[in-house]
């Protein structure tokens, strides 16, 4: 038999505890198991028996904390796995969670991904997508197969549609052509748009607004 030489509330998380199980740290757990367990210092346990009861109450509030969260809002893995760690639970508790959210479909990077770019994809670029995706935790191939999987004239389009909006509010106040288009220049780079995009775009749209002056 082993023994409880501590129980101790840990700093950043009043819910939680570390146990010491003959003068050296154990593990971590809610203050409710150990309510739950009646555990206390200077009780003696059954070590291995205590771990497995302890891993699966952890598991329990885990799964259900995960399960909250993406009833609020879709998480990519890493997105998921961060919030878990600012929580407090430990990596095997975080491992068998993603493991059984992957399982029941409620993480899917690749669903994730593509649903993140047919929204984005509205107001920005592929570039800014994939950089977006990449802070997500998003795999190198998957991102790719998503941007491959978008509509190239539809980022057409909307490119113009923003490019169009900005050279009417630009032009307002610049004269100077030069200057004009490398404000536009500047501004589509930011929505993450390639420059040979850009340059098509501004081009299409500069003429059209001069041909719209001169009618």
């Amino acid at each position: 038999m082993n023994k409880i030489t501590n129980i101790e509330t840990q700093k950043r998380n009043e819910e939680r505890v570390n146990i010491y199980i003959d003068n050296e740290f154990a593990f971590a757990c809610y203050k409710e198991i150990v309510y739950k367990e009646c555990l206390k210092k200077d009780m003696e346990v059954e070590l291995e028996r205590l771990r497995k009861i302890i891993e699966e109450e952890e598991f329990l509030k885990c799964k259900n904390s995960a399960l909250r969260i993406v009833e609020k809002t879709y998480k990519t893995e890493k997105e998921m796995i961060d919030k878990l760690l600012q929580k407090g639970y430990e990596g095997i508790i975080i491992e068998k969670t993603i493991a059984f959210l992957k399982e029941y479909n409620f993480l899917n990077d690749e669903k994730y991904s593509l649903m993140y770019a047919r929204d984005k994809s509205k107001i920005q670029g592929k570039n800014k997508i994939k950089y977006s995706l990449m802070k997500k935790g998003i795999d190198k191939d998957t991102i790719e197969n998503t941007l491959e999987s978008m509509d190239n004239s539809v980022e057409e389009e909307t490119a113009y549609n923003l490019a169009i909006k900005k050279y009417r509010i630009l032009s307002k106040k610049e004269n100077d052509k030069y200057k004009l288009n490398q404000k536009l220049i500047r501004f589509l780079l930011g929505k993450g748009y390639d420059y040979g995009l850009i340059k098509s775009v501004i081009k299409k749209v500069t003429n059209e607004e001069v041909e719209a002056n001169y009618e």
